[in-house]
Formats: structure tokens, C-alpha cells, sequence
């Protein structure tokens, strides 16, 4: 079993910055594909941006691409996605998640564990 809890949502204006946390317990974070995804009122959830378990793999959707960057600290049990030029249709609910498979993966059913999420607004 792992917890996962998100931080560092907020309200932003457009052009802003953010970094969101997640913060893992349970079992070994450091074995775990690590993932953010996010979901608009209306709209699917949908994958945004992913780390491997050492971090030296990653994979963003193209609409966060040059704008977000996400990163783990394995002895912090820890996950960051630090986002920069936010823009209104950023605005959505942001999830981590968990994956234990052996790929990363851009889909929610790769995922094994999720977090209850954080509110990002990004006002025009």
C-alpha cells in the first residue's frame, strides 16, 4: 500500500509559477514510477507528466512541454512538478500517482496508487 498527498496548489495569475509536492509513504517510493495527471471540470483526467523510479527518465504531454518540469528526491520520498508560464487551461485538479509496472506510462491505468489532489487556478 502507498499514501500519496499532494501540495502546493493554489491560485496563480497567467504567466505564473507554481511547484507542486506529493509526498509518498508506505511502500518503496524509490521502486515506483512516479506520475502527475490533472483533470478540468467536464473533462477526463489526463496524463501531464511522468519520472521513472531513478529518475532518470521522464516523459510530459505536449501541452506542458518547456513550461513543466517534474522531479523526485527518493530520500525525501518525494515528487515535485514545478510549473512555469501557467496558463488559464492549466487550471484543473492535479493528481500523483504510482506506478509499480515496468514502464512508464501516459495512461491512468498504469497507475496503481493515487493522491487526493491539489486545486491549481490559473486566472487570466
Amino acid at each position: 500500500q502507498v499514501q500519496l498527498v499532494e501540495s502546493g496548489g493554489g491560485l496563480v495569475q497567467a504567466g505564473g509559477s507554481l511547484r507542486l509536492s506529493c509526498a509518498a509513504s508506505g511502500r518503496s517510493f524509490s521502486s515506483a514510477h512516479m506520475g502527475w495527471f490533472r483533470q478540468a471540470p467536464g473533462k477526463e483526467r489526463e496524463f501531464v507528466a511522468a519520472i521513472s523510479w531513478s529518475g532518470g527518465s521522464t516523459d510530459y504531454a505536449d501541452s506542458v512541454k518547456d513550461r513543466f518540469t517534474i522531479s523526485r528526491d527518493n530520500a525525501k520520498n518525494t515528487v515535485y512538478l514545478q510549473m512555469s508560464s501557467l496558463k488559464p487551461e492549466d487550471t484543473a485538479v492535479y493528481y500523483c500517482s504510482a506506478n509499480f509496472g515496468r514502464f512508464l506510462g501516459r495512461y491512468t491505468g498504469n497507475y496503481d496508487y493515487w493522491g487526493q489532489g491539489t486545486q491549481v487556478t490559473v486566472s487570466s
